[in-house]
């Protein structure tokens, strides 16, 4: 009881600081993606259809309502979170790191594919501000003190798979630089994760599943934690699989600044 009344307030938590600095940028919802209708597709009806669903997530299979409400308490993108100008200031720091790494193939664990990454802990003191924003907004306690930062091709990908309890905690926030990109997130379950070392699956069918599309636009900022984090495969959709709500959503480069929690 304890538990669920304290992801309660945590999630109440989030969602108050979400409001107060989309109220405090002002923020234009007048464009054409914050205006389309959320759609659910499923073979079925959706038994909780009536929950709202904000414009950046789509729903597709039959979810449990609790599910539902978990993972829309759980998965937070925050558009615009930071302007073009802030873009431009982060990546003027990261590029002369990022270009003396190369490109790998795959990941140590086969969830990436055409990457590069770092990690960094002293920055420059105007994107410092960027990611103490990023930390009022997504965390309640201390964050881990390096920041991941992950930089992928135009045809890298990130495979399905569920992040490791044994690096960090139950929060992750990234900062989407350099372009949109689409999000897949499908609902597993603990015996389908076999590997104990990662807890990762690579689905080869859908049918029996549910699951959401995330729309990650340039310079926003997602929230993932606790439900949707560890009950969730995530990845970066690629190609003709790079659609949402029917668009076709060109994904280049991509620069993700990625904070976590202590585990």
């Amino acid at each position: 009881m304890f538990g669920r009344i304290f992801h309660n307030r945590t999630c109440l938590a989030l969602a108050h600081k979400v409001k107060a600095f989309a109220n405090s940028r002002r923020q234009c919802l007048s464009n054409k993606c914050c205006h389309e209708e959320t759609k659910i597709i499923s073979k079925t009806p959706t038994p909780a259809k009536e929950l709202l669903h904000p414009p950046y997530v789509s729903l597709y299979g039959d979810w449990p309502a609790d599910d539902q409400t978990r993972f829309l308490a759980d998965m937070t993108v925050i558009t615009d979170f930071i302007t073009e100008a802030e873009e431009h200031a982060m990546l003027e720091e990261l590029e002369p790191v990022l270009k003396r790494i190369r490109y790998e193939v795959d990941h140590w664990d086969d969830a990436i594919h055409g990457y590069r990454e770092t990690e960094r802990k002293h920055w420059f003191p105007a994107n410092r501000v960027i990611l103490d924003r990023v930390k009022d907004i997504a965390f309640e306690g201390e964050t881990l003190p390096y920041v991941h930062v992950l930089d992928l091709t135009k045809e890298g990908v990130i495979k399905p798979h569920v992040d490791s309890v044994r690096f960090c905690g139950t929060t992750i926030a990234g900062l989407s630089l350099l372009t949109d990109s689409v999000m897949r997130l499908v609902r597993t379950n603990d015996e389908e994760q076999t590997n104990e070392d990662y807890r990762q699956i690579f689905a080869s069918s859908r049918e029996d599943k549910f699951w959401a599309d995330v729309l990650l636009s340039r310079r926003s900022l997602y929230v993932m934690k606790d439900h949707a984090r560890y009950k969730f495969t995530h990845e970066i959709l690629v190609g003709d699989e790079s659609i949402f709500k029917g668009r076709k959503i060109e994904k280049e480069r991509r620069v993700s600044v990625i904070c976590r929690n202590e585990a």
